[in-house]
């Protein structure tokens, strides 16, 4: 086999080698059963460092006129596919072409020529041909390739996209804190960096710091990652809120997402009414009335009445209980605008001015109340008037004793009393008070105070001068009598 020529194809792109191969096939009168096998790597001509490898396999020898075949072979000798080989064989003038198998692509005289898309990487095609040879000696016939690599390399395009998400209670109560959820998602196709949420809260909200805005630092999300976010704020006061928060990322990356909430409270107003004078010993009721005028239900609503030392329990309306000075009445929950009346009764025991407080209670309200209460005492002065000797002879004398007694709970004052002698009897002494003596009238200054369950005494001597049934007679006045208390007493004089 001789290589006769060489040839060189224009590749698309990367490295191009082009080889042509000849090879001699001789035909003799006798047919050896022998067979030539010959390569060319190409571009290097060293298989190790080559692109193609073209091979041919052929009988040595071939009697003349005798059908005989041979083969030719292209292999890849790389990791990566050929591209667009173009292989061709120049077939010999002297040679009667029986069968060309694959057939070829083009055939134009004696050139046939195969079109090969693409050879995969240490893959090989083969080419055989039958023919007879039609003279003696030596018949040259030759294969030429063509062919482009390609080397390539691809960039893939991303574009990171961010969602945010905002949750937020639509209603909360005004004690409570308000949880806030926030989900951030990379939504995209490349990696999102630098990502960040904050939330501004809106005025009169602080988070837990005590800082008016929320913020997170998240970082790098892959695509299709989310990330969940926790906050939680208190409001000032009740009222509908909205805020917006916003995630950013790396290249001017940027989502907002809005959320309202509602913040209520109950407000309970307490209002207790009552007497404003009881006198010592007398019972007085009180009336409490809690409403609910917020508009959030009032829960576990409970009205606490605190009786003052001068005040006893006597009972409770509604179940209340009585433990250590305190009613108690657990009432549960109020609606916006509803209401609930309750009483109690107490009985005096102090002279004095009191307070009666109470206060009403409920989760996230409470309200108080009083309700003032003046207790008096009352003079009761009990008026007694004896005589120690009856009857008595004319010319004795008589002694009558005047007790003034103050049966009642407050104090007598100025307590005056007037005793008148019969005109049978004559006027000796009297002690007690300092006594004045009118004709029969004797007259005892002013007593100035008689406490409650205290005594005075006065007495009056005078002598029987006539006989008779008479009458001596005693009047009392003081500050809190309006019509004097009159007393008398018989004494038989013989």
């Amino acid at each position: 086999m001789k290589l006769l020529r060489q040839a060189a194809g224009t590749p698309r792109c990367g490295l191009v080698l082009a080889a042509m191969i000849a090879a001699a096939v001789s035909a003799s009168a006798q047919q050896s059963p022998g067979t030539t096998r010959s390569s060319q790597a190409y571009p290097t001509g060293n298989a190790a460092t080559s692109v193609l490898l073209i091979e041919r396999i052929s009988p040595a020898e071939i009697r003349l006129g005798t059908e005989y075949e041979y083969e030719l072979k292209l292999t890849n000798l790389t990791q990566a596919a050929i591209e667009n080989i173009v292989f061709s064989e120049q077939l010999a003038d002297d040679l009667e072409i029986v069968a060309i198998e694959p057939n070829p692509d083009q055939r134009d005289g004696t050139q046939a020529t195969w079109q090969i898309r693409s050879l995969a990487p240490r893959a090989s095609q083969s080419v055989r041909i039958r023919a007879v040879p039609r003279r003696l000696g030596e018949i040259s016939s030759c294969a030429a390739v063509t062919f482009s690599t390609e080397a390539c390399s691809s960039v893939r395009i991303v574009e990171p996209s961010l969602q945010l998400e905002k949750t937020a209670p639509a209603e909360v109560m005004l004690c409570d804190p308000i949880p806030l959820t926030f989900v951030v998602t990379n939504t995209g196709t490349g990696p999102a960096t630098g990502v960040e949420v904050r939330d501004p809260l809106p005025e009169g909200w602080t988070a837990r710091d005590g800082s008016s805005e929320l913020v997170f630092s998240v970082g790098t999300l892959a695509p299709g990652q989310s990330r969940e976010l926790r906050g939680e704020a208190r409001a000032d006061e009740p009222g509908s809120y909205s805020n917006t928060a916003t995630a950013t990322g790396g290249g001017d990356l940027r989502a907002q997402a809005s959320a309202t909430t509602r913040v209520v409270r109950p407000v309970l107003e307490l209002g207790k009414s009552g007497p404003d004078l009881r006198y010592l010993g007398r019972p007085a009721t009180f009336e409490l009335t809690v409403r609910n005028t917020g508009d959030a239900p009032a829960r576990d609503t409970v009205i606490i009445d605190t009786l003052p030392s001068g005040l006893a329990f006597q009972s409770a309306s509604d179940g209340g209980s009585h433990t250590g000075g305190r009613v108690t009445w657990r009432l549960g929950t109020l609606a916006p605008n509803e209401s609930r009346t309750v009483t109690v009764s107490a009985r005096t025991t102090q002279i004095g001015r009191f307070s009666n407080t109470a206060i009403a209670k409920a989760y996230c309200a409470e309200a108080g109340a009083e309700s003032p209460l003046e207790v008096k005492g009352v003079p009761a002065i009990l008026l007694e008037v004896v005589d120690v000797e009856d009857p008595i002879e004319i010319g004795s004398n008589i002694t009558y004793i005047i007790t003034v007694t103050n049966q009642g709970s407050a104090v007598g004052t100025n307590i005056a009393i007037t005793a008148d002698l019969p005109s049978e009897l004559q006027y000796v002494s009297a002690d007690g008070t300092e006594a004045t003596v009118s004709g029969q009238r004797i007259t005892f200054a002013p007593l100035p105070s008689l406490a409650p369950k205290a005594k005075a005494t006065f007495r009056v001597v005078a002598r029987g001068n006539a006989a008779g049934d008479l009458r001596f007679a005693v009047s009392m006045t003081s500050d809190q009598t309006t019509t004097p208390v009159s007393e008398t007493e018989s004494t038989r004089v013989y």
